[in-house]
């Protein structure tokens, strides 16, 4: 099932490789797409089931949901995982 899911905290190509390569380890997920731009993360999931692990995995990478809180640490989170991904 193809779902789309748009996060807060998106803001470049670093971003996009370190999610791109923690969601690629899900299994039951293929075809990632992130869009900086829009601040979407597309994907194919499984089930209904991979797609909210999905959407937590995203958070713990301080990757929110536009529909969940963004504080002060959610917002630590996605600046390391940035790094990270500028790094790789």
């Amino acid at each position: 099932m193809k779902t789309s899911i748009i996060v807060q905290n998106l803001k470049c190509g670093g971003c996009a490789k370190t999610i791109t390569s923690k969601l690629s380890e899900l299994k039951g997920v293929s075809k990632i797409e992130v869009n900086n731009e829009t601040a979407s993360v597309s994907f194919e999931a499984e089930n209904t089931e991979v797609a909210i692990q999905v959407k937590e995995k995203l958070k713990t990478l301080g990757y929110p949901s536009i529909d969940d809180t963004n504080g002060i640490l959610t917002k630590a989170k996605s600046f390391v995982s940035c790094a990270s991904g500028k790094m790789k």
